[in-house]
């Protein structure tokens, strides 16, 4: 990866990192991000899904989309991700926290028209957000990859950001609670549409928490 001053960050400096190691597995938990980009003088900003396959990120848009299909002529993107892990609760309002994990990074959009890179795209972004349903779904059709557009953006540049501990407060003696609340999401137990009335939860979808209909 490239690196310079902007992606070292202006405020704790000493939580940034840039090697892959820490950057790659953020990315592979994100279901989301957001895209960022400058379009005809202005500025766009876009929520999506995002997967990572390789050194690069994938996402899939309608290709009747007017944004997407601008893509491929901006020299970069910005993407931003953030797991929030805990609110960290000081003594002090001011010293209030959150343990988080994030990444910034930027990278070179480019519209994929190759069939299998497209196809492997959308295969692990679906298994990413539902793990052991590609197979059990109906197949992708050829008309539905058509539909749908492929973007990749490759990592050329990015940073990672981490708070993770306790409270840092001002030393006091004062009998006020300090610590951590989770608020990192859970994902719960299935909850059937109108067209699984009396069909089984498929085993990819059981988990200790989920009830089988």
């Amino acid at each position: 990866m490239n690196r310079d001053s902007r992606i070292v960050p202006s405020r704790y400096p000493k939580r940034a990192h840039h090697d892959p190691e820490t950057i790659y597995p953020i990315l592979d938990e994100a279901l989301f991000c957001t895209m960022s980009f400058v379009h005809e003088g202005r500025v766009r900003s876009i929520p999506q899904s995002i997967v990572r396959v390789g050194d690069a990120v994938y996402f899939h848009a309608s290709v009747g989309s007017h944004f997407f299909r601008s893509l491929a002529e901006l020299e970069e993107v910005c993407i931003t991700v953030t797991l929030a892990d805990d609110i960290v609760v000081a003594k002090t309002a001011f010293n209030h926290s959150v343990n988080y994990r994030s990444v910034v990074m930027w990278g070179k959009p480019e519209v994929i028209d190759e069939h299998d890179e497209k196809y492997a795209a959308f295969k692990t972004l679906t298994e990413k957000m539902v793990p052991g349903s590609w197979d059990y779904l109906l197949p992708m059709t050829d008309k539905q990859m058509a539909k749908t557009m492929a973007i990749k953006v490759p990592i050329t540049e990015a940073s990672a950001k981490v708070r993770q501990g306790p409270p840092s407060d001002v030393e006091s003696e004062e009998p006020i609670w300090t610590g951590l609340i989770p608020i990192k999401p859970l994902r719960g137990a299935p909850v059937p549409g109108p067209d699984a009335a009396g069909i089984s939860l498929p085993a990819h979808l059981v988990s200790p928490t989920s009830v089988k209909e």
